[in-house]
């Protein structure tokens, strides 16, 4: 037996006397594959769904008319056809199911039909082994072609079915993030035309390049309910409830690679603020200010340092005023004092455990503080002035860390 591998072959070693003596089992076929079909793919199962059992059948009906068509005629346009199940493929990827049962319908299909032929062509004069083989390996043909148009219908779909829901979901992200906030109505709305549950809460995180240059990082491999939108020069993603079990895990393991910040979970209406927050944590992260070494930036344990950068020239302003008494010291003296008065100030004003922390001996602590009262007077007596000194102090470190 000659070995047949191309598909034109497949249809020229078929007898000329095939076609009419697969004519007559053509209904009969059909409803048997149908039947297959329908018994086998509980997807394909809509008993009260009429126009969706006439799609079915007249795809089956189609597709095996063709099959005699091309047994009869190896050199008829086979576009039509499969142009039908590319279709078909495409109707399955709007539809939201996978391309598995449609294959599996094919199979069945395909084995019905199979089973048909056979039982036609058995015993017929002329139609040996050889060439039941031969029918066989064209239904084989035939069947791979008809998936491949499926596969290829389902893939374009799906395509344009993610590029519609990204599109969409942007247009949501927009609107959610706009200042001032737009209507809830109409994120409401939005939200439902992007098929995204409104969510109570929300967290916002700017994203910026992988602090490692040698490193490209992934795209973040984000739950489905989180909005993300790269294409902007400052991207972000928004996270709905973020307190929510197991959701800080798995935002931190999402972004892996990435420098990014997460502002602090708000109210839906209130989404710009918490991206506000984040991008300037995000900066001050960048800028040394805030600490990158533990991963994602969350501005909830760093409040402080955004409030005190939140009007840098006032900072500066204050930095300036409170801390006016060391601008006469040498830089040296200046840091070992504004060091010392600091960590004092932060713990209570005890000598003893200011020592322990800077690990020099407490008598040191003792004159550095005789000095400090010296410079400052009475300021450090009084509670307002000491609320103010310790935030200067705090920039003043702040600052220098970030340069």
């Amino acid at each position: 037996m000659r070995e047949l591998t191309e598909s034109s072959d497949v249809w020229h070693g078929l007898p000329a006397g095939l076609a009419p003596l697969l004519r007559p089992q053509l209904d009969r076929a059909i409803d048997q594959m149908i039947d297959a079909i329908q018994l086998g793919v509980p997807e394909y199962t809509r008993p009260l769904d009429s126009a969706y059992s006439e799609v079915i059948s007249h795809a089956v009906r189609h597709s095996v008319e063709q099959f005699i068509e091309r047994v009869a005629n190896p050199e008829a346009s086979f576009e039509a056809i499969l142009a039908e199940f590319r279709s078909i493929g495409a109707i399955e990827a709007h539809e939201g199911r996978s391309l598995e049962p449609l294959q599996n319908a094919l199979r069945l299909g395909a084995r019905e039909a199979w089973r048909r032929v056979y039982m036609a062509a058995a015993g017929q004069p002329g139609l040996d082994i050889e060439v039941l083989g031969r029918i066989g390996e064209a239904i084989y043909v035939y069947l791979g072609e008809l998936a491949g148009a499926c596969a290829a219908g389902f893939q374009e779909a799906r395509a344009q079915v993610a590029d519609e829901r990204e599109r969409r979901r942007k247009q949501l992200l927009d609107l959610i993030v706009r200042d001032p906030p737009a209507s809830m109505e109409a994120i409401a709305d939005r939200a439902k035309a992007a098929a995204w549950p409104l969510p109570r809460r929300v967290a916002v995180a700017a994203l910026e390049e992988s602090l490692n240059p040698d490193v490209a990082p992934a795209d973040p491999a984000l739950p489905p309910d989180v909005l993300i939108d790269r294409t902007r020069s400052e991207p972000f993603l928004l996270v709905p409830d973020p307190d929510g079990p197991g959701r800080a895990a798995l935002i931190n393991h999402a972004l892996h690679g990435w420098s990014a910040a997460l502002g602090p979970a708000v109210p839906l209406a209130r989404a710009s603020t918490s991206l506000r927050w984040a991008r300037q944590a995000l900066a001050l992260g960048l800028r040394g200010v805030i600490d990158f070494r533990g991963g994602l930036i969350r501005c909830d344990q760093h409040m402080s340092t955004l409030l005190i950068f939140s009007d840098e020239e006032l900072t500066k302003a204050l930095r300036a005023a409170r801390l006016a008494p060391l601008d006469q010291l040498r830089p040296a003296q200046r840091d070992r004092l504004a060091e010392t008065l600091l960590v004092w100030l932060k713990h209570g004003g005890n000598a003893n455990e200011v020592a322990a922390l800077m690990h020099v001996h407490p008598q040191t602590v003792r004159y550095r503080l005789r000095q400090i009262d010296e410079l400052f007077g009475g300021e450090l007596h009084e509670p307002d002035a000491r609320f103010e000194l310790e935030i200067a102090l705090r920039a003043r470190q702040l600052l220098r860390t970030g340069g």
